[in-house]
């Protein structure tokens, strides 16, 4: 295994706080698309940056990450 890139466990975990609260306001669309196409679907994201981002900064990637994600579900027959 690797060294970690961010070596205080309250760091990686304010990060994954950050994610999981983004994902969370914004998941209902793909739930959604998901429901009705009769799908079923396991997701992870990981955060490769070197620094601790913002909130703004989080919310806007998870939006964008979801936003593809649901058009690529929607693309398939």
């Amino acid at each position: 295994m690797g060294t970690r890139q961010f070596k205080k466990a309250v760091d990686r975990n304010r990060i994954k706080r950050l994610m999981r609260e983004a994902y969370r306001l914004q998941k209902n669309e793909l739930k959604e698309l998901l429901i009705g196409k009769q799908k079923s679907l396991a997701l992870f994201v990981i955060y490769t940056g070197k620094t601790i981002p913002d909130y703004p900064f989080v919310f806007e990637k998870m939006g964008k990450v979801l936003q593809k994600l649901s058009e690529e579900i929607h693309a398939q027959a």
